[in-house]
């Protein structure tokens, strides 16, 4: 993970030289939560401008990254940080509780974050993930394998959103999969069999014997929907 980040600075610097306001790691790699076999590095990237002479410097150093298994920086100017919290609050309430600077300046210390724009981005999210999952359900709901893989590779959305709803509920944030869980499972008087289920499956690599995987998904469904709901009675 260190090396990795430290040659995406240096390739950042040498592309983009004193155009390059800042690099900043954020999500699973700043909090301690990094899975070398699941997890993504996500790093926002911030420069004065950004036109397309930017993006075709940017191409070969974001292939390579990608080709690390991670997805292509997060890439904004510094203004687009700066008047961009109304439409980004979770991303950027996430920035603000847990980053690391990797090269320039904290472009992140001073924005604030409306809650009401927080709140409602939230529950879009939720919503919009839900029926993401259940399109993507409808064409591998017959092979166990891809459906596994499919609820693995959702979890950790669903595990950041329930983190935000936890927060706006006035929890103390919790970045940890497994402690969202328990503490979703404390404040909604509910099991959440089905994501602590697919989150061994994560850490495994694989399903324990005799795992179903429609009856896991139909568990993990009913779990999503609850916290939707929990998010939909907070007060606007």
């Amino acid at each position: 993970m260190e090396q990795q980040l430290s040659n995406l600075v240096e390739r950042l610097k040498k592309t983009f030289g004193d155009r390059l306001i800042s690099a900043v790691l954020y999500g699973s790699g700043a909090v301690g939560d990094w899975n070398a076999k699941a997890s993504d590095l996500n790093v926002l990237c911030v420069l004065e401008r950004i036109s397309a002479h930017e993006l075709g410097e940017s191409e070969p150093v974001f292939r390579w990254w990608r080709e690390q298994g991670n997805p292509a920086p997060l890439l904004m100017s510094g203004e687009e940080v700066r008047t961009s919290t109304d439409c980004f609050p979770m991303e950027f309430h996430d920035m603000k509780a847990h980053r690391r600077v990797l090269h320039g300046t904290d472009v992140i210390a001073d924005i604030e974050i409306d809650r009401s724009f927080y709140r409602a981005e939230v529950e879009h999210e939720l919503r919009a993930k839900l029926l993401r999952l259940r399109q993507k359900a409808t064409e591998v709901l017959s092979k166990e394998d891809a459906l596994l893989r499919l609820l693995a590779d959702s979890l950790s959305t669903f595990c950041v959103l329930g983190r935000h709803a936890l927060t706006l509920k006035g929890r103390e944030t919790r970045f940890r999969k497994q402690e969202v869980i328990a503490d979703l499972e404390k404040v909604l008087g509910i099991p959440f069999d089905g994501f602590s289920t697919i989150l061994r499956i994560r850490a495994d690599g694989k399903a324990s014997e005799g795992t179903g995987a429609v009856l896991l998904f139909e568990k993990y469904l009913k779990e999503i929907d609850a916290l939707i709901r929990f998010v939909d009675q907070i007060d606007r």
